[in-house]
């Protein structure tokens, strides 16, 4: 993977508005990026679940201006940016449930592609930003079975409303992108756009309901035994981390004026992270020890695609990507997390701690700290 920590300054001073920066996924890009010097206001709801990584990590006391505010509010999201002058703007505000949108399907399709497009068109009236980044998820491919990995060009689609959601925001993204900011007139706009695409994500401050790792590590904390409702979907498996790299470089790209990397990208693990939930399950509750193990629900459930899969090969061939992490140390960089909360410990440091690390995961500083620790 290209060196993470000689990208660090590309983003010191540089002014970033994140959406969604009270959610999981947002939380650990804005810490990450407050690590690294940049300027950050955040545009979200409260956090949506009580405890959660922004209240948890005192994210609140990173950011440069923070606006707590619906992504639907076509009026305030376009003042918040004027005012905030980003010259990038990272969208991850979203309803990121599945589950969630069979019952709130109106509310899902609103905040995910609304939100979208009022998003995209307020950035028409910025003239500070350079750059765009839109995060939406593996889940907006068109789902046939063929059990093949997706490749950017795919074709999109949804058949339930979170899945029919991100290929429209995806199509809206890819509508602007062409209508107001093509690349053959870079030199006159000066913006470039990306979408970018991920599945399941994991690590420490997610209690998202109806998520396996959160509910396996939250159950565990309480000395009660998980419940795991599908054990034989397969689903790629990676660290929070992994595609927040991604983002990061796709936007180091952006802001850099390379007109090649706008467009899509995805950001998945491995093969070998493509597993069956009962082997993830057996591998967290092993890293958790005592007694710990879990048991499979027996009431119906609603429809899920059963297998998912990203070809990440452009991102591996044009921007130097690649996983740091195997399955077994994201999680064990997950357990950490979790149990460290569970015993009261200071999960700011905890959480920077644990950014600092994976940047430097498998590079000549961390082969020679290792060294140092077994010396």
């Amino acid at each position: 993977m290209e060196d993470l920590v000689a990208m660090d300054g590309n983003w010191k001073d540089r002014r970033v508005f994140i959406t969604g920066h009270t959610g999981f996924k947002g939380g650990w890009l804005s810490l990450w990026l407050e690590g690294l010097g940049a300027k950050v206001t955040g545009y979200s709801l409260p956090a949506p679940t009580q405890p959660s990584f922004y209240e948890t990590t005192r994210l609140r006391d990173s950011l440069a201006d923070e606006y707590i505010a619906d992504i639907r509010d076509s009026g305030r999201l376009a003042a918040a940016m004027q005012s905030a002058k980003p010259e990038i703007v990272i969208h991850m505000a979203a309803q990121p449930l599945v589950l969630e949108s069979y019952e709130n399907p109106l509310e899902t399709l609103e905040t995910n592609v609304l939100g979208t497009a009022n998003l995209l068109n307020g950035v028409r009236s910025v003239e500070s930003v350079r750059a765009v980044i839109v995060v939406t998820s593996d889940k907006c491919y068109r789902n046939m079975g063929t059990e093949r990995a997706f490749r950017e060009d795919d074709m999109l689609g949804g058949a339930d409303p979170y899945s029919a959601s991100k290929a429209c925001a995806e199509i809206v993204t890819e509508a602007y992108a062409k209508s107001f900011f093509p690349t053959d007139a870079y030199k006159e706009h000066g913006v470039l756009i990306a979408s970018v695409r991920a599945g399941n994500v994991l690590g420490g401050g997610d209690w998202a309901k109806w998520r396996l790792v959160p509910d396996i590590c939250t159950t565990l904390s309480n000395g009660k035994v998980p419940v795991i409702r599908k054990p034989d979907a397969i689903r790629p498996w990676q660290h929070v981390l992994e595609p927040i790299a991604g983002y990061l470089m796709v936007g180091s790209r952006l802001l850099s004026g390379e007109t090649e990397f706008s467009g899509s990208w995805n950001f998945g693990p491995d093969v070998s992270a493509t597993v069956p939930v009962r082997e993830l399950a057996d591998e967290l509750v092993s890293l958790w020890g005592g007694d710990a193990h879990w048991d499979v629900a027996n009431e119906t459930q609603k429809s899920e695609a059963a297998i998912l899969a990203l070809d990440s090969e452009k991102a591996k061939t044009l921007l130097g990507w690649t996983p740091r992490y195997t399955l077994s140390e994201a999680l064990r960089a997950t357990v950490e997390w979790y149990q460290s909360f569970a015993n009261g410990k200071e999960m700011r440091h905890l959480s920077l701690e644990q950014i600092d690390r994976f940047r430097h995961a498998g590079t000549k500083d961390e082969t020679a700290q290792a060294r140092m620790t077994a010396g």
